[in-house]
């Protein structure tokens, strides 16, 4: 009897989990459930589960709404149905095509309207909605006719009084308003709960026929799915047959030319991996994978392969990925086994440049009708909650930013802020919103709108209504379309290679640069500034601590840097089995015998997979619950608690230790959703090599492309810093030189538009435009006569020097600029038949300070470029020892000076603490530690030069300075404003640093987790 039942997917609306509105059914004796969401199906896969397992008869459909209005509700009367539902609405979220108000054109489904909307004529699949506080209306004679086509309309919005409190406060969130301004037409009613089914049945025991309709629609109605069958597209060519012969045709071409035609091991490889994928059926997955890799082959893209499908020689062959799994010893089964009921993964990753033109093209090949961005549902989170929920009470800003910096123990305990925290915490885990999965697409075999409708965001790709984990559920494999930075780097610097030398790279080719002598020697002293993935300094540190100098030690720090490998101590451990390999033990022979390569430490996603079985004695099937588990795509702790139970029962039956198993699980369990599987460290560190080949061998050119492309762990400041230490001189922008990205002129690197914070990006480029079409700017008077500028973007350009071609100080152009803009007619740009001879102005001359330059470079770029910051202090002090000799005073207290580069935030049991990056007056750099206690006395403030007192610590070849004081250093006065007490020291503001925070649990510590170095008996 409950044909409209709402969860909180019908966003900001519904307050029941799937869970709980199942339930509630089961306790009000429902044998069928309706589930309607407001213009969504997300739930209705996760519904069919519940239902099932609780014995109710699940029906589905949806209730349709137009700008809050409920226009009607649809039920499927099959699980066909849905496609003409989706499309209803997908029409109107991708196409604006308005829903109509009447007569939706559906042939399976049922159509309630309310009483508020009942069309002239219904048709025959089409009823009236009656609610239990409207039978008295059905007295009127209008009503009465229809009777014979009513039906019980109790919907269910709430479980009780405080979720009807709770449904009107988000109401208030999605309208924006107070929740006292609330109107009754924007929540739904108090009575919207799960009446008892005979409490229900009492309200319309008049009508027999509105019961008996009611039950009809329910009889009709029903929607089942089958879980186990694949939904992705299932071939490239027309049947598996010609897939299997194209992919064999592909790998054998491709296996010549990475491994020549006598290549033995190669070959059974190949073989192995094609029996399987052709009995698996994956090989449609492959080939448009392939298809997709050749498409940007033909436009020149570099891309990267990654993920587990890095595990394969076919993909290798194939050209999807560049690991050669053979020279890692892949392990197969963590690409593909029998027991894998799902296609690896294959993550692409592009430069964020050309992304949009591979999305396009997969759109445009496989059809808009087949293919869809991924989903993911947004949660209210913690500080979102208690802004959203203040507001709608009407806190004042303040009061806001109260609730959400400071901890709940320290908030008021005033009526209002209890309601906030009251619910707040109920909207835990609540969805806010549906957004788009940041990668992930789904290429269909039937159209998407079979199992979904669609939602079409301002990016202008159509997203499904449910998540990554939904999709798997339903039988889909995402393809993984990926954009990073470090590929536009890399890219960037080639064609600059290119364009200023001459000398073509071919950095696709990775054996040019993959364990390439000089870039060996930059890894072991962390020399990573720029490169990708190893150049924050935890990573930098750590290429010390390993002295990291060949390609498969760098594919272990690439994992083991990774949270799993850390908070368990197997970090620690592989540092010190790595540096003294003949001081420990191996826990027992499986570990040496499968993982002698790593010093018997679990490091890789394979690795747990190989202990699982080879000393845990698991089947296949429970190494797949993990791998699933580490990939962050389990969500079954049941499943996982299986595993456990299993693992140990086995490791009994084996005669294991227990101490020894209890150990081996505990490494286990850190690695869930934390871990790296090999091949994907192996394709980090590939283009961790390409592009560290670039910074070696062309540093200027490399470093140009990174401060360019915007994304690295650093602020642009420091890759300038970088460049400079590579031998580049960095200039201001100038109008006649620079672009609006920085550009390379011999070593001179000029400083692009694009960094200039205030600078409208729009006259930024016309500026280059115009000197491209009509050549360099001859004076200042010219520049204002051909872009159409104000004072204030000349005034930007004047103080970061951008016309110092005209051998005039900046005090005298400002002027200048002045008189010539007062006395400017705007129709004076349009291009004269001659040239008019530049006025000269004869001004007064005005002494400027040395260092009014920098502290106009601060103002606009965030970091002065004509000085060092070291420059700006008072002092002349610049420490007792740079960060290159931290090395010889290990254990010794140092004196240093200075400049802040990072910090890093790591919670402890003692409290917070930071690890700072820094440079020296040389330049160089080096890493701090800062504890709780020390913090306490002596905090950080802000960006700039500090004095550091403190002892050094080197840990296996890298020096870290403990530290015991630190004070930030004063600079000069801004000498622009000598005589404005308020705005001397305003500029310094600017100054930056970088602040990482971390949002976990403290790791514990080494003595906590007592990890064994020697055989456990």
């Amino acid at each position: 009897m409950y044909l409209n039942c709402h969860t909180y997917h019908s966003l900001r609306y519904g307050t029941f989990s799937v869970q709980d509105l199942v339930q509630s059914g089961v306790e009000a004796g429902a044998e069928v459930l309706c589930l309607t969401d407001i213009n969504t199906m997300t739930a209705i896969y996760e519904f069919l589960k519940t239902c099932k397992n609780a014995g109710i008869k699940p029906v589905v459909g949806m209730e349709f709404r137009d700008e809050g209005e409920l226009l009607y509700i649809v039920l499927a009367k099959s699980e066909r149905a849905l496609s003409e539902i989706n499309q209803l609405l997908t029409s109107h979220n991708c196409d604006d095509v308005p829903l109509p108000r009447h007569h939706p054109e559906f042939l399976q489904s049922f159509t309630i309207y309310p009483l508020e909307n009942v069309p002239a004529k219904l048709l025959d699949n089409e009823y009236v909605g009656v609610r239990p506080d409207q039978v008295n209306l059905l007295f009127q004679k209008q009503w009465q006719q229809l009777v014979h086509k009513m039906v019980i309309l109790q919907s269910v919005t709430i479980k009780n009084e405080e979720e009807y409190e709770l449904h009107k406060v988000l109401r208030a969130i999605d309208l924006n308003t107070l929740i006292t301004l609330l109107q009754p037409h924007q929540y739904c009613q108090a009575d919207e709960t799960m009446l008892h089914q005979e409490k229900l049945l009492h309200y319309f025991e008049r009508y027999p026929e509105i019961i008996s309709n009611t039950q009809m629609i329910l009889d009709q109605c029903s929607f089942d799915y089958d879980f186990s069958y694949p939904r992705n597209k299932k071939h490239y060519t027309r049947d598996k047959q010609n897939d299997i012969k194209l992919l064999t045709s592909l790998a054998y071409a491709g296996l010549t030319v990475r491994y020549g035609d006598h290549h033995v091991a190669a070959r059974k490889r190949v073989e192995k991996e094609l029996k399987v994928i052709d009995q698996l059926s994956f090989s449609g997955y492959f080939l448009i994978t392939w298809d997709i890799v050749r498409y940007s082959n033909s436009m020149g893209f570099m891309h990267i392969g990654r993920g587990s499908g890095a595990n394969s020689i076919i993909a290798y062959c194939l050209g999807i990925t560049d690991i050669c799994p053979l020279e890692l010893d892949l392990y197969f089964e963590r690409f593909l086994n029998l027991n894998r009921k799902t296609p690896p993964d294959f993550d692409l990753d592009w430069s964020w440049q050309d992304r949009d033109v591979i999305l396009q093209y997969i759109f445009d090949r496989y059809g808009k009708e087949y293919v869809a961005f991924c989903g993911t549902n947004v949660e209210f989170k913690y500080r979102s909650i208690l802004r959203e929920v203040g507001k709608v009470f009407g806190l004042p800003k303040e009061e806001l930013d109260a609730l959400t910096t400071q901890s709940m123990d320290l908030h008021d305990n005033n009526s209002v802020v209890q309601q906030v925290h009251q619910y707040g915490k109920m909207l835990d885990q609540f969805p806010n919103q549906r957004s788009m999965h940041s990668c992930g697409i789904l290429i269909s075999e039937e159209p998407i709108s079979n199992y979904t409708a669609l939602i079409m965001p301002p990016k202008g790709f159509p997203i499904v209504q449910f998540d990554m984990h939904t999709a798997e559920e339903i039988g889909f494999e995402k393809f993984d379309i990926l954009s990073q930075r470090g590929i536009g780097s890399i890219n960037d610097a080639v064609k600059l290679i290119r364009k200023n030398r001459g000398i073509q790279v071919d950095i696709r080719n990775t054996s040019l640069s993959k364990n390439e002598e000089q870039c060996n020697e930059f890894l072991s002293i962390g020399k990573t500034i720029g490169c990708f993935y190893i150049e924050s300094p935890a990573m930098r540190g750590l290429l010390r601590r390993l002295k990291c100098d060949n390609y498969k030690v760098l594919v272990a720090a690439s994992s083991i840097i990774r949270p799993g490998v850390a908070q368990s101590g197997m970090m620690k451990e592989y540092i010190f089995r790595h540096n003294n390999p003949n001081q420990f033990e191996y826990f027992h022979p499986v570990f040496e015998e499968h993982l002698g390569e790593t010093y018997g430490i679990m490091v890789y996603q394979e690795d747990v997979i190989k202990i699982a079985l080879h000393y845990g004695g698991l089947p296949a099937t429970d190494g797949d619950v993990l791998r699933r588990a580490m990939s962050g795509k389990g969500r079954s702790l049941a499943a996982l608690q299986k595993v456990k139970d299993h693992f140990f029962e086995s490791c009994k039956r084996l005669g294991h230790p227990e101490a020894l198993s209890t150990e081996v699980y505990r490494q286990i369990e850190s690695f869930a959703g934390y871990s790296f599987c090999k091949a994907h460290s192996a394709s980090y560190a590939v283009e961790s090599y390409q592009s560290l080949y670039l910074k070696v061998h062309y540093p200027l050119e490399f470093m140009v492309a990174v401060i360019n492309n915007q994304g690295g762990f650093y602020r642009t400041e420091v890759y300038i810093h970088e460049a400079r230490m590579s031998g580049a001189t960095i200039l201001n922008p100038c109008v006649n030189r620079s672009e609006y990205q920085t550009t390379l002129y011999g070593t001179d690197v000029y400083l692009g538009f694009m960094h200039l914070q205030s600078m409208e990006r729009t006259i930024a480029e016309l500026i280059v435009e115009d000197r491209g079409k009509r050549g360099n700017y001859k004076s200042l008077e010219d520049f204002i006569k051909r872009i159409p500028i104000g004072i204030a973007g000349i005034e930007i350009l004047i103080f970061i020097d951008a016309f110092r071609f005209t051998g005039k100080q900046k005090n005298e152009l400002l002027i200048e600029a002045r008189m010539l803009l007062n006395d400017f007619k705007p129709e004076k740009r349009m291009e004269a038949l001659f040239e008019e001879p530049v006025k000269e102005y004869q001004l007064p001359v005005l002494k400027r300070d040395l260092f009014e330059d920098a502290f106009d470079e601060i103002e606009l770029l965030g970091f002065p470029v004509s000085v060092s910051p070291f420059d700006l202090l008072i002092s002349k002090y610049r420490g007792n020892v740079m960060a290159k000799d931290l090395v010889k005073h290990h254990k010794k207290q140092v004196k240093m000076l200075a400049y802040l580069i990072s910090r890093k935030h790591v919670p402890t049991k003692r409290g917070t603490m930071f690890f700072g990056t820094w440079i020296d007056a040389e330049g160089n750099y080096f890493d701090t530690a800062h504890f709780p206690d020390c913090l306490e006395k002596y905090p950080f403030k802000g960006g700039g030069c500090y004095l550091l007192l403190g002892t050094v610590e080197v840990d296996f070849h890298f020096p870290t300075i403990t530290i015991m004081k630190m004070a930030k250093m004063p600079f000069i006065p801004d000498p622009r404003y000598y005589h404005d007490e308020d705005k001397k020291y305003e500029a310094h503001q600017r100054i930056r640093e970088d602040v990482s925070m971390t949002q976990r649990q403290p790791y514990p510590q080494e003595h906590e987790i007592g990890l064994p170095r020697m055989k456990m008996k």
